[in-house]
């Protein structure tokens, strides 16, 4: 996929945002919140223990310039800080958001200039496809249906001009928006302990709450199970994890 990055693996490096020390490659399986694009992170990370500071790998190593298969002709090139911005951190008026999550910029982004959208580093490596089990989840911004999450067709988060990427897949009638994929870890990490209404990701200390609603019609099925492995899949690239996998499914409903 344009964009896409292959690389040897390096271990140890310095970065121009951390220049006092070098950052190590670590995989500690906890949570975590990148110092570059000051996004959620998981697994792992470039990391300076002695200044707790984090990077994800595609924060760590970023290109001048990228692309996006949805976004074809375009041209993204990097900052490290939402491009501008004034003099007040918190201004509203020039406060950008992801065009991929829906989600604020705050750090590193991919920014085109002549069109005037953002990327976060780590949503650029979002597919246009992802196919599970032979169904085909397809890339889009524009939907019909409502979200299985959030049960609405359009993001919540308020801002007008960002409608933020779906998955849709038209076999299992089934749209998820991506931004409601980040809410999910961070409504997780806000609640901390386990409860009987998650979902399980191999080595992951992580918990997904699961909405009853999800589940509630038709059980068990096949197709359900299908959208918690595309849900690993999509979280596996916004928390910039790719060693996550479904281990255990398992679903309490809250009412039945």
């Amino acid at each position: 996929m344009p964009g896409e990055i292959v690389r040897k693996t390096i271990t140890k490096k310095t970065h121009d945002s951390h220049p006092n020390h070098e950052l190590e490659l670590k995989n500690y399986r906890k949570p975590y919140r990148c110092d570059g694009c000051l996004e959620p992170g998981h697994g792992p990370r470039y990391r300076c223990d002695l200044c707790d500071f984090d990077l994800h790998e595609e924060c760590m190593f970023t290109t001048p310039t990228t692309s996006h298969e949805f976004f074809k002709g375009s041209t993204f090139k990097f900052f490290n800080q939402p491009p501008g911005r004034c003099c007040v951190s918190n201004c509203y008026d020039c406060k950008r958001y992801c065009d991929a999550c829906g989600q604020a910029i705050n750090g590193f982004v991919y920014h085109c200039e002549e069109k005037g959208w953002d990327l976060h580093p780590c949503c650029r490596n979002l597919k246009n496809k992802i196919y599970i089990d032979g169904v085909e989840f397809r890339l889009c911004n524009k939907v019909s249906q409502k979200c299985l999450w959030c049960k609405k067709r359009k993001l919540s988060n308020g801002v007008k001009d960002i409608p933020g990427w779906s998955y849709l897949a038209k076999s299992d009638n089934c749209h998820f928006h991506v931004y409601c994929a980040t809410e999910m870890v961070l409504e997780s990490w806000k609640k901390g302990p386990k409860d009987s209404n998650c979902l399980e990701l191999e080595n992951l200390e992580l918990e997904l709450p699961l909405q009853a609603n999800l589940f509630r019609r038709r059980g068990r099925g096949s197709k359900y199970l299908r959208i918690l492995k595309f849900l690993g899949s999509i979280l596996a690239i916004l928390l910039g994890d790719p060693t996550i996998t479904l281990a255990c499914l398992f679903v309490e409903l809250v009412s039945k």
